[in-house]
């Protein structure tokens, strides 16, 4: 009988739960399965899932409170990536799991290092469900990643990096040299394999790094490793400010709909990194976080010139499968 401790991962189509997935396989020493809608489990992600021998839990969130605690029976270890427009459906999650009797729960974090409340809609709703952790005294671990490498790197002039880039990513905001975290997202399953079996981090706050980069030092590293002159465009602290309010005001307007919702999460990203700067280490130690790398010293993250360097070298990929 198998003596390893068994997780159940919500999310793991996603591109976080996707890295979880990897990193929980990959240390070999836990009973992985995981939790899918009844939508989803037809669908081929899910199906490369049970291609790779990792076992599926069916069940919708909007079930009752007794249907998701049997969908719950024998987990050790809840890992919720789900997405950020679903966020506020772990409540029941939550209940669930502490009359499951699960051991320790991850709640879908996995973000910036922000302040806990009145910044980031994002981190805010997020906010609800860990305060919903605590008001049942449910373990917990909270592990935040700060920004992706795959999200942070700018197009250079020949193009040749653009296969692989979400956005642009050449505007400097404000000065540029607001100090960020910053994790391969590679890595953040890694780090989750090593924070989830760590007795330290039961009832913290955890962030991951792999580099602290300033946006003037990663345009630095970029035109260094590619030769070329990214050319560099400027917006000021009032021009964030004035697209964050123009965006905040939009969504109050039809605050149901999604696109809205999700610029509104950019625009607020922006604010707090670049404006704000809560997106560094300094900040995360005021709020009480624990930094993962001096929890394991031996771990050897992908640095961001690394990264990059695959980048260049036609190995990269864009984030979110666009």
């Amino acid at each position: 009988m198998s003596t390893k401790q068994k997780v159940l991962l919500l999310g793991a189509t996603g591109a976080t739960g996707g890295s979880i997935l990897d990193g929980l396989l990959e240390a070999n020493q836990f009973d992985v399965e995981v939790l899918v809608r009844p939508s989803s489990a037809g669908k081929p992600s899910a199906q490369q899932i049970k291609n790779r021998g990792v076992p599926l839990r069916v069940s919708d969130l909007n079930v009752s409170e007794q249907e998701l605690v049997s969908t719950l029976q024998g987990i050790d270890i809840l890992i919720s990536a789900i997405g950020p427009h679903d966020l506020l459906q772990q409540k029941t999650l939550v209940r669930a799991a502490k009359s499951a009797g699960i051991k320790r729960f991850i709640p879908c974090a996995f973000i910036t290092v922000a302040p806990p409340q009145g910044i980031m809609l994002l981190r805010d709703e997020k906010e609800v469900i860990y305060n919903e952790i605590k008001r049942l005294e449910l373990p917990y671990t909270v592990i935040d990643v700060g920004y992706w490498h795959q999200i942070s790197f700018p197009c250079v002039p020949s193009g040749r990096v653009d296969y692989a880039a979400l956005v642009p990513n050449t505007t400097i905001h404000g000065d540029g040299n607001a100090p960020n975290i910053l994790t391969d997202s590679r890595d953040i399953g890694r780090f989750v394999a090593r924070i989830i079996t760590d007795d330290r981090t039961v009832n913290k706050y955890v962030y991951t790094w792999g580099d602290i980069l300033t946006e003037n030092e990663i345009i630095d590293i970029v035109e260094d490793l590619s030769g070329e002159k990214v050319e560099r465009q400027y917006e000021t602290i009032e021009e964030s400010e004035t697209r964050l309010n123009d965006a905040q005001s939009s969504l109050s307007l039809d605050p149901g709909d999604p696109g809205k919702r999700t610029l509104v999460y950019i625009t607020q990203y922006t604010y707090s990194k670049y404006v704000r700067q809560d997106n560094q280490p300094r900040y995360a130690k005021y709020l009480g976080y624990l930094d993962a790398r001096e929890l394991y010293p031996d771990f050897k993250p992908i640095s961001f010139r690394e990264f990059f360097a695959e980048v260049l070298n036609g190995k990269g990929k864009r984030p979110y499968g666009y």
